[in-house]
């Protein structure tokens, strides 16, 4: 189900001329989340005519960060547990 941000980040893409075959996999399949969505309707208010390579390569930006963002989390959880077994033990 696609969040208010997507159908948003929907709608500003169509209406910055993109293809909406684009539009779809962009905003429903990719930058389907509150966050990631955010993050490129940000990216389009501050550009005024991007083109499809610009917008391709902000959205594999957001995906990396986000991607990089999940990763981090992931070791500070590891690395709490690992703590958390030497001061108390298994």
């Amino acid at each position: 189900m696609a969040t208010d941000k997507s159908k948003e980040l929907y709608n500003e893409l169509v209406r910055k001329g993109f293809h909406e075959s684009l539009c779809k996999e962009i905003a429903y399949k990719y930058l389907n989340t509150d966050y990631t969505a955010t993050r490129m309707l940000g990216y389009l208010y501050r550009i005024t005519e991007p083109s499809e390579e610009q917008l391709i390569d902000e959205m594999i930006a957001i995906l990396e960060d986000r991607d990089r963002f999940r990763r981090k989390r992931e070791s500070e959880e590891a690395h709490s547990a690992i703590s958390r077994m030497y001061r108390e033990g298994l």
